[in-house]
């Protein structure tokens, strides 16, 4: 049956670790509002399936049963809401899992007081007290880092260390990593973990993921005391070189195919839909929206719904994404605005005021609806603001 849960949400039990630091209003800050489902009104509505999660979790774990499986939780657990989802994860075993700032650390050490939290984004300079008064394991990406975090533990927390095989983005590169290894400044900085990223994992044939898996290897072998990850959701698909001790799925978890071109094995997790707020019809010539982006080309009927960009959905799916009415495919028309959609309702005879239409869900996944907006479901996902009644089924 479907939760309504509060932006406030937290579940009982969650602690949040102890002392208060300079990042203090970090925590104290209230969570986001979220529309309280009790309150009558026009709106969207975000069901986000619990049990779909922990499923493709359990899933995803499958495919390499000698490792580990974490998951990435960072930007709001991909916008479908940290509170509920890590206790879900958290109940269906993971006990790892990975967030891209210190601040959304803070805020999953509330919810998850016994979990192992690394922070992807490494050490911002004169963090480190932050880090370990919230016991998190920063990911370490250059040799600043590692000295500061190195000389504020002197051991006594763990960290990971992060070799850049490929993406140029953050990292030591492999050179500077190796020439690390035996040096006392890692177990100064208590390094527990090895991990780099896949480029391209979601494309199984590109050259790249094994030129990144054997430089990795060679990481590996150099701190052979140490876990290693590399694989993302993608490289979980790969062959196992790319799957090593500790899989970082995250993606995938919400729903998101890892295996583009091929059908998709996650079971889908978020479901959008929005209230009609008018039906009309307007005669051939008839325009819609701001600048008239769109004319209708004979009679048609228009829908309009309670949903627009400041929701997250796309404004570049003006006029090339689609919503079901009835299980019927409706085109999106005109420019979609900072709260209202106009679709064309023509074919969709249940089309009424007061009805649904659903934006994602059913043949309408995350994938095809980033694609039809120019983007990925990745940004379909993380742009699902605080402002609709979320459902969150179990």
């Amino acid at each position: 049956m479907p939760l309504h849960l509060r932006g406030d949400y937290e579940p009982a039990g969650a602690l949040a670790a102890g002392g208060r630091d300079v990042l203090t209003i970090l925590e104290d800050s209230p969570a986001p509002s979220r529309a309280d489902p009790r309150t009558p009104g026009h709106g969207a509505r975000l069901t986000v399936d619990l049990a779909a999660l922990a499923a493709n979790w359990r899933s995803l774990a499958a495919r390499a049963p000698w490792a580990e499986c974490g998951a990435v939780v960072k930007a709001d657990a991909y916008g479908c809401g940290l509170s509920a989802v890590a206790p879900a994860l958290w109940g269906a075993g993971c006990r790892t899992f990975f967030v891209a700032h210190l601040s959304e650390g803070i805020a999953a050490r509330k919810i998850l007081p016994d979990a192992a939290l690394y922070v992807l984004n490494g050490l911002p300079p004169g963090s480190a007290e932050a880090f370990r008064a919230h016991r998190l394991r920063p990911v370490l990406g250059d040799a600043q880092e590692l000295a500061e975090w190195a000389e504020a533990t002197q051991g006594a927390w763990p960290a990971a260390l992060h070799a850049d095989t490929g993406m140029n983005r953050l990292g030591l590169s492999v050179a500077e990593a190796l020439a690390l290894a035996g040096d006392p400044v890692i177990a100064r900085a208590g390094i527990d973990l090895v991990m780099s990223h896949l480029v391209s994992a979601e494309r199984p044939g590109d050259p790249l993921n094994a030129r990144q898996a054997a430089e990795f290897s060679q990481v590996r072998a150099a701190f052979p005391q140490m876990r290693a990850s590399l694989a993302n959701s993608s490289g979980t698909c790969l062959a196992n070189d790319a799957r090593h001790d500790l899989l970082r799925p995250g993606y995938a978890l919400f729903g998101g195919n890892p295996e583009p071109g091929r059908p998709n094995p996650m079971r889908p997790v978020v479901r959008l839909e929005a209230t009609i707020l008018q039906v009309r019809d307007v005669e051939a010539g008839a325009t819609c929206g701001y600048n008239a982006r769109w004319q209708a080309p004979a009679p048609r009927r228009l829908a309009t719904l309670s949903l627009g960009y400041a929701d997250g959905y796309p404004r570049s799916a003006s006029n090339s994404g689609h919503a079901l009415v009835g299980g019927v495919p409706c085109p999106i028309v005109g420019l979609i605005s900072m709260d209202l959609i106009i679709l064309d309702v023509t074919e969709a005879t249940q089309a009424r005021r007061g009805g649904t239409a659903t934006l994602i869900g059913d043949a309408l996944d995350i994938d095809r609806v980033g694609q039809a907006a120019g983007t990925i479901g990745y940004e379909i996902l993380t742009g699902l603001c605080s402002r609709y009644v979320r459902d969150y089924v179990e």
